[in-house]
Parts: C-alpha cells; sequence; structure tokens
C-alpha cells in the first residue's frame, strides 16, 4: 500500500498480501472522517467492498490459494 495519507474519498484500492488481515479504514487512510474499523474477507474472492464507504478492495494478483 502507500506510505502517504490516502483521501478517504479514493473509492478503489488495490493492496497486497503484505495488507493481510484487510480492514477499513487502512493505516494510511486520513482518520478525520473515518468510519468505525471493520475487517474485510478479501482472500477468497480477490475483491471486498465495504459496507460503510463503498470503497472497493481488490487484492493485487488476485484472489489466494488455499492448500493444507
Amino acid at each position: 500500500m502507500q506510505t502517504q495519507k490516502i483521501d478517504n474519498k479514493q473509492r478503489h484500492i488495490e493492496v497486497t498480501a503484505a495488507d493481510l488481515p484487510l480492514h477499513c479504514p487502512t493505516p494510511a487512510t486520513a482518520l478525520w472522517n473515518a468510519h468505525p474499523r471493520v475487517f474485510l474477507p478479501i482472500e477468497n474472492s480477490g475483491e471486498a467492498l465495504c459496507p460503510y464507504c463503498g470503497t472497493r478492495y481488490t487484492l493485487k494478483g488476485g484472489a489466494a490459494a488455499h492448500g493444507h
């Protein structure tokens, strides 16, 4: 993710496996108008939508492979 603060109006954010577990708002979000933190399940589908602000997150490289 980016190291600089991102505007809360940005509606699409690409994340990497290093950003998991994913939550919104992210640490890079300007917090002055943030909503409560919510964890988003992105690993299975490669996409998640925040129910509070509508930001769409996509996992770079797509959904994670699962195996035992």
